[in-house]
Order: C-alpha cells, then structure tokens, then sequence
C-alpha cells in the first residue's frame, strides 16, 4: 500500500463456499451475519479488513431453477450472474448492522497479470480502505473461464494474490478443519494437527493432498498452494476454524483454531509479484546444480554455462520459468536470449558465447529481473 502505516495493520480474511452456504445449496443467511460480526470486531480495534469471498455459484444456482451445483461453464457462470447480486446483497445488509460500508471488487487472473488494471485494482482498492470501506472480492465467475485452468481455485489463491498486493500484516483462511493434519484426520484416529509450519516442502504438499485427489481438490491442497505464494510475498498465514464468537480475533492474535504458516520473506515490490505469480512464462529453461545454487542462495544472474536444456518458444523479454535437474520450479526471470540463440549455447563458457552469438547481454536471466520460488528456500 501507498501509506506505510497501513500495510501492518491490513488483514485478509478468506471465506469459502461451505463456510457461506447451506448444506441443499443457497445462501445461509445466518452464517453471513456471524461472519461479519466477527470481522466488525477486528474492524472496530482499527485493523483494515479485506474480504476475498466465494459462494456466487451457489448462492446462484437454486435462484435460478437448478436442482443441484451445475457442471457446465455457461451454467455455473449464469449461476455466479445471480448468485454474486444475493451475495452482496446479503453482506451488504449484515456489515450495515455494524455501521460498515462495503465495496464490491471482481478480478480474474487476466486482471492480474495485465500491470495497468491491477495497478487500478490497487488504487480503488487503497481508496476504500482510506475512508473505512470494507472491499469484499471475489472471482469475476461470469467471466473466468475454467478450460484454460485460469480460475483461482475456490479463491485461495486468489487470497493469497490480494495478501501480496497489499502486503498484509496476516492471511486468514477460514475453512471447515481446523488446521493441516500429518494425515487425513477422517481416516486416522492418530493423525496429530500441525501448529506451525516453518517451509513448505514436498512432504507438506503430499500430506494436504495430491492434485488428483479428494482430499486435494479444492480443499487443504489448494490452502497450502495459497499459504505458499502468501508466504514468498512476506505475508504469514492463517488456516483454520472460525466457529464460534471470538474465533476470528483469536486467529489474528496467533492463538486460533488452525495452523499456522510463517515467514521469514520480507513483502515483494510489485515488479516481483508481477514475476512471480502473474506473468505467463513461455518456456522453460532447465539448469544444472550450481546454476540453481547461483540463483537461490547467491543472488547472481544466470549464464549460458548453466543451462542444460531448454524449452518453448520464446524471445528477449519474455518471462520462462527456470527449472533443475529433478525438473522442479525454482524461478522465474525475463530472459534476453531467443530460445534459438539459447539452445546454440547451453552449456558454453561466456567466451565461447560471445564468439557464436551476439546478444544485448551476456546473462541469460539477469539477477534484478529474477525470483525464487522454490518451496525449499
């Protein structure tokens, strides 16, 4: 934010559909009304509050004539068309309750990775917070389109992505467990609740869930992707229960229902979030383990002498995804070579580059225009 002293005090509190809707579909109009009671106490002690909300699908579909949650995108997304009015709607009258104003913002990923209108999102979004406006944000459905895998995911990561651009004091994502198990509690008497978690590695993602399964799809998989990108951004993380009066306080005061995700990153300027989570890369270049080591621990650029294998189709300025040896993410970066250029002289000593090719530089990625992302680091 643009005011220093709003950034450590701003929180975002995520809301999903099960926390919002009846168990047939609909609105449940008194889960509504405790919800915004609890952030009207968080609003009443000075914190700027933003709410990212899901729940337009469903609040929509039995307004319309539908006997159960569609499958088909025009469905869903005329569902979202009707469901997003009865939403607002609804918050609108229960923040009013409290004396709380409220502010409607859609996004879509094409919004964030476009610099001009999430520059725009954040100015309005700053505008609201200056005069005590509660934004309440959630996914443009009628819209997204769900084909090309550019929703958000239950707005998770969509949370996690405003946390970022505020650069939030805290993250808070309500949902129906409280907190990340060392296995599925449902299923394992024994499974013991992790309080705090430190890194996010491999085994942290295969404990919430693989993509492919129930557990993962949508549920704590999607949470533990969100508290990640949250985390590299500087911000930490809420997951848990929020049940009963007092619960949201409790979670901002770090002794909530759920656990608990810290971090030792410091926010990241917007160029940075751009990069890292808006940016759609158009190739991949694969490194050995001391180009990987150069980029992560040492800050340095990347040279041709790195690279091992290279992918896609992409020209000086546009943003690749750099990969290693075990083909794991570790980065981003904008790269001044063309992927001929780089496929001619991967592996080649700076020298023996500059007597092949000509290039503007001689890094392939250069270390200002670079971010980690690895889950180890």
């Amino acid at each position: 934010m643009s005011d220093g002293t709003v950034q450590y005090q701003t929180i975002v509190v995520k809301i999903g559909s099960s926390s919002l809707t009846s168990d047939e579909g609909g609105l449940n109009r008194s889960k509504i009304v405790f919800f915004a009671a609890e952030l009207a106490r968080l609003h009443r002690q000075g914190f700027q509050l933003l709410l990212v909300t899901s729940g337009a699908v469903a609040a929509g579909f039995r307004e319309i004539g539908y006997a159960a949650r569609p499958k088909n995108v025009h469905e869903k997304q005329a569902s979202a068309a009707v469901g997003q009015a009865l939403l607002m709607q609804a918050y609108n009258e229960a923040f009013a309750a409290h004396g709380i104003g409220v502010g409607q913002i859609l996004l879509t990923r094409s919004d964030f990775s476009n610099r001009k209108r999430i520059h725009n999102a954040t100015m309005t979004i700053e505008e609201l917070l200056k005069h005590r406006i509660l934004p309440i944000i959630n996914e443009n459905d009628t819209v997204a389109v769900d084909e090309l895998s550019l929703k958000f995911g239950d707005n998770d990561a969509l949370s996690a992505l405003v946390a970022n651009l505020v650069k939030a004091k805290q993250l808070i994502i309500i949902t129906d467990t409280d907190g990340l198990y060392t296995e599925d509690p449902r299923k394992n008497a024994d499974a013991k609740r992790i309080e705090r978690v430190l890194e996010i590695n491999e085994e942290m993602i295969r404990i919430a869930g693989g993509s492919g399964s129930s557990v993962g799809t949508g549920g704590m998989r999607s949470k533990i992707e969100a508290a990640r990108i949250a985390m590299r951004g500087g911000v930490p993380v809420f997951v848990g229960r929020v049940l009963e009066d007092g619960d949201l306080e409790l979670a901002a005061s770090n002794t909530g229902k759920g656990t608990y995700f810290d971090t030792s990153q410091h926010n990241l300027p917007m160029k940075k979030q751009w990069l890292g989570f808006h940016s759609m890369p158009l190739g991949h270049i694969m490194v050995d383990a001391g180009a990987e080591n150069a980029l992560v621990d040492g800050g340095r650029s990347l040279l041709p002498a790195g690279v091992t294998e290279v992918e896609g189709d992409f020209h000086p300025g546009d943003v690749v995804e750099v990969i290693n040896n075990q083909r794991q993410i570790i980065g981003r970066g904008v790269v001044n070579y063309t992927i001929w250029q780089l496929k001619a002289v991967a592996g080649l000593s700076t020298e023996e580059v500059q007597k092949r090719i000509e290039v503007p530089r001689i890094e392939v990625i250069h270390r200002d225009e670079w971010i980690t992302l690895s889950v180890h680091k």
